[in-house]
């Protein structure tokens, strides 16, 4: 299949729109479970998931943590203006960004721009006992991203402070409603940690500590990775077709102690959510950069969108060895550079004609028609996703972030 001819019109299903999900059902893991298992589906709950998966195999998760990533400012004409966090500029490590004091700069979408000319917005906070001001003044454009540079007057905070009094947490647009309390928890995974998207990872928020213990007790390996969801999550496919459609990048960071148990498993890992599948899938794709150049930098370490259906033959259906050769590169790149964790970006688009190396179940949520997540569905069930789409809907499962879930086999 040519991957970059695919039409994404072939890719629509009717959704109504009391099938999306507004709020999770309680407790989360009483969700309903589709287990698609080679061409044969069945229904389950959540809470059941161990029972349907082979005993010691390794599942990855995805760790962050989303933050409060939309700030509201009005000017003194009343008018509204909302910022949308998108990535750190300045300084551009996220753990670096929510401990500065003082002032820092983000790339962000400006909602009601055209009201937003010039000058600086300012916004008076309390935390505490304690009242300060934040200014919020813009800079230049960057790519189609804002530099906005956050200022405040009483440096005995840190920006993560800042965020947790002034900012809201980011609910899906396609929810149509104001981000409630409840959000605040139902919306971030009992195991997040690592601060930085401004979208849940959603096949996550099943989980239990419950559902956690019965993984455990089948001998099932937990581990973590972290990709920092970005708002081009959302970005619909308007082109015709795929080679016209720009995938965001994803910023990942995944330990030594993951590689090595990927290598301990013959690379093959139960991914939790397509972001966890985008980043496993990626580090193929970085350990033949490096086995090509061992000098490569860490800036160096990304992957392209298309790249991978840019291989040769021979790369694009690898061998369990060649994967396995790909990933021990990037634990002598990690010891050569004295490095605990692998800090790179990825690009990659996965659809229809994308050979899985290392991905060998895949849990997720329903997603929206014509998405970039629903190709990826596709390509993992082998086309087989609109007889599954086609069962969830004659079987009241509920969509998108706070919907269902799906263990996916192949």
């Amino acid at each position: 299949m040519d991957t970059k001819h695919i039409c994404i019109s072939d890719y629509h299903y009717e959704l109504p729109d009391e099938r999306i999900a507004k709020f999770p059902v309680t407790p989360r893991d009483h969700s309903q479970l589709l287990v698609y298992d080679k061409g044969t589906i069945s229904d389950d709950h959540f809470y059941n998931l161990a029972s349907h998966l082979p005993e010691r195999a390794l599942m990855v998760f995805n760790n962050t943590k989303v933050i409060r990533a939309r700030m509201l400012f009005h000017k003194s004409t009343g008018a509204l203006i909302e910022i949308f966090l998108l990535e750190p500029y300045a300084p551009a490590d996220y753990e670096q960004m929510f401990l500065t004091r003082g002032r820092c700069t983000w790339l962000c979408l400006v909602g009601n721009l055209k009201k937003w000319k010039e000058g600086t917005l300012e916004r008076q906070l309390t935390i505490g006992q304690q009242q300060l001001t934040i200014r919020a003044t813009r800079g230049d454009m960057v790519g189609t991203s804002h530099a906005i540079l956050f200022e405040w007057d009483n440096e005995q905070f840190t920006f993560a402070e800042i965020l947790e009094a002034a900012g809201q947490l980011p609910i899906p647009p396609y929810l149509n409603r104001e981000t409630q309390q409840s959000d605040l928890t139902t919306y971030q995974t009992v195991y997040s940690k690592i601060k930085g998207s401004v979208a849940a990872p959603t096949a996550g928020l099943h989980f239990t500590p419950e559902v956690l213990a019965s993984l455990d007790s089948r001998g099932i390996i937990r581990d973590e990775l972290t990709l920092h969801v970005g708002a081009g999550t959302f970005k619909p496919v308007k082109s015709r077709e795929m080679a016209d459609h720009v995938m965001h990048t994803e910023h990942v960071c995944v330990g030594r102690h993951t590689l090595q148990r990927l290598l301990d498993h013959q690379c093959q890992a139960i991914a939790v959510g397509t972001t966890s599948v985008r980043t496993l899938e990626s580090l193929y794709y970085m350990g033949l950069k490096v086995q090509a150049n061992s000098q490569i930098t860490e800036e160096q370490l990304h992957v392209d969108q298309w790249e991978p259906y840019e291989q040769p033959e021979s790369l694009q259906h690898p061998s369990r060895s060649q994967v396995a050769a790909a990933i021990r590169a990037l634990l002598a790149w990690l010891d050569e550079n004295a490095q605990q964790a692998l800090h790179a970006s990825t690009q990659i688009i996965i659809a229809p004609g994308y050979e899985f190396k290392i991905v060998s179940q895949l849990i997720t949520n329903f997603h929206q028609p014509q998405s970039t997540l629903l190709l990826l569905v596709s390509a993992f069930t082998k086309g087989h996703w609109r007889e599954i789409y086609r069962h969830a809907l004659s079987h009241d499962y509920r969509f998108l972030s706070y919907g269902d879930s799906s263990l996916l086999t192949v």
